[in-house]
Formats: C-alpha cells, sequence, structure tokens
C-alpha cells in the first residue's frame, strides 16, 4: 500500500476548491538538496582532513607507512557510512516532497517516516524570495506575515536556513528555482491585486511582492 494513497491527488490532502487553478508542482532534486541542506562537500572535506590527519600522525610517530595508512582506515570508514547515510535520507527527504503551487497557496507535503501536510495561504504570505544557483536549482523562500510561524525544526529541511525566530517556509533544491520563482511571486502579486515589485534576474536575485505597505523582497542566504 502506497504511504500517500490516501492523497486525493498527488501532494495534496484534499482536492482543489472549484475555481482554483493549479500552477506547478515539484519535488526538490535529491543531488541539489544534499549538497546545500545536508552539506555533504563539507562533510566529505572534514573526513578527508581528519583521514590525512590520522595517517600523518602514526607516521609521525614513527609507524611504517603500511601501518600509517591502515590507520587512516578509520575515519575513511565514518565518512563513508556517514557520507552513504546522508545522502540516502536526502533522497528519501527528496522523494517524500511534493511542492504544490496554486493561484491561491502554496502547499508543502513532505516527510520521510511521518508524512505532513504544510497549507500555506496567500493571505498569510508578504513576501518571496529566490536563491539560485550555477546547476539552476535553487530555493523559493515565503516570508510570512507577522504574527504567523511554523516550526523550524518539524519543518526542516525546506525553510529558509538560519531563520529561527521568523521561520520562512521554502521550496527547497528545485530545479529550474528562477522560473518557479518567478511563478510565485507574481501568483502571490496577482492575489493581493500588487504589482510584482523586483523582476528576477539570472542568478541569486531578488522577486518579490508584497501584501501590506512597508514589506520588503529579500533573497534567501
Amino acid at each position: 500500500m502506497d504511504e500517500h494513497e490516501f492523497e486525493a491527488s498527488p501532494g495534496l490532502p484534499e482536492r482543489l476548491p472549484e475555481g482554483e487553478r493549479l500552477l506547478w508542482q515539484g519535488a526538490p532534486d535529491w543531488k541539489a538538496l544534499a549538497r546545500r541542506a545536508y552539506h555533504l562537500p563539507e562533510l566529505a572535506g572534514y573526513f578527508a582532513v581528519l583521514c590525512l590527519w590520522y595517517v600523518g600522525s602514526a607516521w609521525s610517530d614513527g609507524a611504517t607507512a603500511g601501518v600509517a595508512l591502515v590507520a587512516g582506515l578509520v575515519p575513511l570508514a565514518m565518512g563513508a557510512a556517514c557520507l552513504g547515510f546522508l545522502a540516502w535520507l536526502a533522497r528519501a527527504a527528496a522523494r517524500g516532497t511534493v511542492y504544490t503551487v496554486t493561484d491561491r497557496r502554496v502547499v508543502m507535503r513532505h516527510g520521510v517516516a511521518l508524512p505532513m501536510s504544510v497549507n500555506l495561504p496567500f493571505a498569510l504570505v508578504e513576501g518571496v524570495g529566490l536563491k539560485s544557483h550555477a546547476d539552476g536549482a535553487g530555493d523559493v523562500a515565503l516570508q510570512l506575515v507577522r504574527g504567523q510561524r511554523i516550526g523550524y525544526l518539524v519543518s526542516w529541511p525546506h525553510v529558509r536556513p538560519w531563520r529561527f525566530t521568523r521561520t520562512e517556509p521554502t521550496l527547497r533544491a528545485i530545479p529550474d528555482a528562477e522560473r518557479v520563482g518567478r511563478l510565485v511571486a507574481q501568483a502571490l502579486a496577482d492575489y493581493h491585486g500588487l504589482p510584482l515589485r523586483a523582476p528576477v534576474a539570472a542568478t541569486a536575485s531578488v522577486a518579490g511582492a508584497t501584501k501590506a505597505a512597508g514589506g520588503a523582497a529579500h533573497t534567501p542566504a
């Protein structure tokens, strides 16, 4: 039995109301998610340095070359296990995630062991931010109106990094992020009857549409 068999349609806990239009659906690219949310390159570098330190330490203590190389196998094995587990976790997180954008809201279905859906009506969203990368993948962050909060740890990694006090739910590591960011910003602007405040540039840039005067577009970290 599929764990999402209860869904009325993929990524949605119930069918869209009459008149609401589906604009886009997608999911994270698991490799981009592994690099930028689970930080696999940085961890690989850490274990590489640790391995070299073990080898160098054994060599400086008078061990033979063979013994020194064997000493480096311990952190190498630890690193391989850790990186393999995190890569599996990133892939599972990506496979369990569906982002949905309509002309009225954003819905984020995510979770590996315990799937959950987060419904974000545009009435609660005041800004949209984009950060894209050279490979085309990137993040589209939603700035909620003041007083509206979601749990950072419960929603991770589908949040803007390091925004703890005012959590910003985020479509993470999505392919063609620039196009999706522009689409979300335009949908938000249309919903509130406001012009799009800023265009989306080719790389890391700003796309914003605000509900209230004084709201600012932003670029995720």
